[in-house]
């Protein structure tokens, strides 16, 4: 290529290297970023606000220098109106409005974002802390295509002599002109809609009025609603929002009232969480903790999700602000300066966004903490009501597990319809007593008539019950509270020896010799089917109860991994025979001519062992032909 050519096509080039601009198809770009980058029409509205609004804040900034501009009409305003007959809608602010050239340049130029260049100002005289603005990518605007075949702006900068009219079909080109000064706002911009045939419910006042009240309701500037040509002016945003006041000057029924309206919920908030963090990152946090349980509670898939603001705008009810375990909280973040996507209905994943979730949380988890140390009785019944779905976190969060755990509530052999807390079961150990046990299942009346439970309760020793689902995955987690480690009564030894009897306890009659031998006759007899058979300390007076190895599931999660296909070989539980039994003693004195009695019974004690620990019997026929050979043999001696 020569240097003529280069010349001829406007690219340098230099040894056969050239640079060359970007070429874009204007037309198919803007049909790009009106159909591409939103992916609900509805939030045209929420961007033409935003755009408004942050030009009543340019404004504000502008005036503290030159208060001339705001004439005799000082305070901030948006007026939305609607003409259902002609099919258009206005949005008109009083705020700094536009020149023929800021409006070429803001509006002409796809990207182009005015907030932008202003925000680059105020930061340059180190005012940033003034401006509450919204936009940054220069997009919002476009939104409006949308909806509308055509829109025209009209616009009078403060302080200005002239008015601008742009128009366009959002099709690639636009149209400036001059605009008659008495069809124009005396200052500000008025945007007009002229909507498509589709778009004509955007009109009606009640969805206009609900699109304001759930996407924009909080803009710090009024927001009025006309609701057909020669129509009253309505309030229908006030330009404040709750979560920005002093707490100290809200009333109760007013949390009550946001609360219900952003929750969904008809009861009363059991707490109230209000905070605004400051610092190297400043967000404003209002939430609560309902009075009753959300109906999509144990919905698995919900993230503990909260509504999203930013700068008081609404961004999206889908952020991923709380862990899951907390997806019964209900509220909101409001940041300042958090990223967004170019279409802002999501945010980016940055250091900030990591910020305000741990803050967030650990906020809502101390103010349960202060709760719960006040106010017993108002903490139970929030335990009551998400105690199941706060017990999730013990498995998930780590970092958070022995604030968990100070939280956590439980109902033990000792506690009758209340819940105890960790820290009251250690102060009631006994002496000797190393570790905390539980015991989990599906139900807690067949927990209690557990036999594993026996010589826990002869010497006071107070079993934690743990019936939800989720208990047996975080206690697999080997946690320990205040030292001491939580350990199932269903596996491994039970370690009772340290642990005295009471003084006024019955003592436990002596085992008979014969029992050794006995007990070593079974487990040759059993084989494969269980591990091993020993004389069990945790039996007082049942004769027989299962238990699973020291290492590996408890009786009750293998049973879970199990019904889940995710257990590919189940563990060979130990039989504990207990040597003290009548039956045991009985059958320990038979001699050998009985062997195949003794042989049955054997497999029968394995076989009740399974039926007390939930279970059915290992081989239904060979129980029931057991079963008669016993039943035979005891009528044949009668």
């Amino acid at each position: 290529m020569t240097d003529t050519t280069a010349t001829e096509t406007g690219a340098r080039e230099t040894n056969n290297r050239e640079t060359r601009a970007f070429e874009a198809d204007v037309a198919r770009l803007l049909h790009m970023m009106v159909h591409s980058v939103y992916s609900d029409k509805d939030v045209f509205l929420r961007e033409l606000i935003s755009n408004a609004a942050d030009a009543c804040e340019k404004l504000r900034f502008e005036a503290i220098g030159r208060p001339e501009l705001l004439g005799d009409d000082p305070k901030p305003r948006i007026t939305i109106s609607a003409d259902p007959e002609n099919r258009q809608l206005v949005v008109e602010d009083n705020g700094i409005g536009m020149s023929r050239d800021e409006m070429a340049e803001a509006l002409g130029t796809i990207a182009r974002s005015g907030t932008r260049a202003f925000m680059e100002r105020v930061e340059a005289g180190k005012a940033a802390e003034d401006s509450q603005l919204i936009g940054q990518f220069g997009v919002g605007f476009y939104s409006a295509f949308m909806v509308a075949d055509r829109v025209d702006v009209i616009s009078r900068q403060a302080g200005g002599t002239e008015a601008w009219r742009w128009s366009s079909d959002g099709k690639g080109t636009y149209e400036i002109a001059p605009a008659p000064l008495d069809a124009a706002p005396a200052r500000g911009t008025r945007v007009i809609l002229h909507l498509m045939e589709d778009a004509s419910s955007y009109t009606t006042p009640y969805r206009l009025e609900g699109l304001v009240t759930s996407q924009s309701g909080h803009v710090p500037v009024p927001i009025t609603l006309v609701e057909k040509p020669g129509a009253e002016p309505r309030d229908i945003a006030d330009g404040t929002a709750l979560w920005v006041r002093q707490k100290s000057e809200i009333k109760p029924e007013e949390y009550t009232d946001f609360y219900r309206g952003i929750a969904g919920q008809y009861d009363e908030p059991a707490v109230t969480i209000h905070f605004r963090a400051e610092g190297r990152q400043e967000y404003s946090v209002l939430a609560f903790v309902p009075g009753s349980r959300p109906f999509d509670l144990f919905d698995q898939d919900r993230q503990g999700r909260m509504k999203l603001y930013v700068r008081r705008v609404f961004i999206t009810d889908d952020a991923d602000i709380l862990p899951r375990y907390l997806r019964f909280v209900r509220g909101l973040v409001d940041s300042a300066d958090l990223p967004l996507n170019v279409s802002r209905e999501m945010i980016q994943e940055s250091p900030l966004l990591a910020s305000i979730r741990k803050g967030v949380t650990n906020r809502v988890l101390g103010d349960l903490a202060k709760l719960a140390d006040n106010d017993a009785e108002a903490y139970a019944r929030i335990w009551e009501n998400f105690g199941v779905v706060l017990k999730e976190g013990l498995y998930e969060d780590y970092e958070r597990r022995e604030q968990l755990l100070k939280l956590s509530r439980f109902r033990s052999t000792t506690s009758g319809e209340a819940s105890r807390s960790l820290a009251d079961y250690v102060g009631a150990m006994k002496e000797g007593q190393k570790a905390i046990f539980f015991m989990a299942g599906d139900d807690r009346a067949r927990l209690e008539a557990s036999p594993q439970l026996e010589g826990f309760r002869a010497r006071g020793i107070e079993v934690l019950l743990l019936t939800d689902p989720v208990d047996s995955f975080w206690v697999t987690m080997a946690p320990e509270f205040d030292g001491k480690p939580l350990k199932s009564v269903t596996q491994g030894a039970a370690e009772l020896s340290d642990v005295p009897l009471p003084e006024d306890a019955a003592k436990p009659a002596e085992a008979s010799p014969e029992v050794g031998a006995f007990l070593a006759f079974v487990k040759s007899t059993l084989g494969d089917e269980v591990s091993d058979v020993k004389a069990s300390d945790r039996l007082t007076t049942s004769a027989v109860c299962l238990v699973a190895p020291e290492h590996g599931p408890d009786r009750q999660f293998e049973r879970l991994l199990n019904a889940a296909g995710r257990l590919d070989k189940a563990a060979r539980p130990i039989l504990e025979i207990n040597p003290r039994h009548e039956r045991v003693a009985a059958l320990a004195r038979l001699g050998d001519d009985d062997r195949t009695f003794k042989e049955d019974a054997a497999h029968l004690l394995y076989d009740e062992a399974r039926v007390l620990d939930g279970d059915k019997p290992a081989d239904a026929r060979a129980f029931s032909a057991r079963l008669a050979r016993l039943i035979e043999r005891g009528l044949a001696k009668g």
